[in-house]
């Protein structure tokens, strides 16, 4: 394998515009995100919307591309970016990790790409982590996973994912929105048009499992911090 590790970035944020140069710490959030990416030791680069992301990510001396402000998702303008850096199809894995977790640690790249190379019917690698606490089962802003767990406890395949409440005993697990794509399985992704339970729950991820693409999640111990708000984005500051 010769994994990617691609970051969607973009200013138009409904709930934070401009977030991704939103300054924590003294640096913009995108470059906290592109540093942390690249101290896994993968390959990184930024998918940008705005020269302005590729100017600040590029002035920390990491690599950006501009890509159509207009794409209508992070899928897209990570296909947009590979096709732009990698057109003969060396890398045969994308990690999309997000802009907005500026203290993802270097494992969680990796974990997706260890996730792929250990189960070769993965098409798609993502992460969960234990629900916060029990508000999180009836918050739909809390995407849940279903999976069937392996012997290990600590990976299985997604069954499916939702926003809804999940009843009964066991575990509940949070969907953390990083994705790994075999290449074939990010172009065929992409080519689909949202699907009907994509369209009712909002998941970009069911479009994948209507598809019949197969998806696995690894367990991490701890979801990172997404900067979704400005309540978020103070959180990041005094972690910075």
């Amino acid at each position: 394998m010769n994994p990617l590790v691609l970051i969607p970035a973009r200013m138009a944020a409904t709930r934070l515009p401009n977030k991704p140069l939103a300054d924590i710490g003294g640096k913009p959030m995108i470059v906290r995100a592109w540093e942390a990416a690249a101290a896994s030791g993968l390959p990184v680069a930024v998918a940008a919307g705005d020269p302005e992301i590729v100017q600040a990510v590029e002035a920390a001396g990491g690599r950006a591309v501009l890509t159509d402000p207009d794409l209508p998702s992070g899928s897209d303008r990570i296909r947009a970016a590979l096709d732009a850096i990698d057109p003969n199809g060396a890398h045969d894995v994308v990690i999309n990790l997000q802009g907005d977790m500026p203290f993802a640690g270097p494992s969680i790249s990796r974990l997706c790409a260890e996730l792929m190379a250990r189960e070769p019917s993965c098409d798609i690698a993502t992460l969960v982590a234990p629900e916060a606490g029990p508000e999180d089962r009836a918050n739909p802003d809390v995407v849940k996973a279903v999976l069937a767990l392996d012997g290990t406890g600590r990976s299985g395949r997604a069954l499916y994912f939702t926003r809804s409440t999940l009843y009964g005993d066991g575990p509940v697990w949070r969907h953390v929105g990083v994705y790994g794509y075999r290449r074939a399985a990010l172009e065929a992704f992409c080519a689909a048009p949202p699907s009907p339970l994509e369209r009712r729950e909002k998941l970009e991820q069911l479009r994948a499992l209507e598809m019949g693409l197969s998806l696995w999640a690894a367990v991490i111990d701890e979801a990172p911090l997404s900067v979704d708000n400005p309540a978020d984005l103070e959180a990041a500051r005094k972690l910075a």
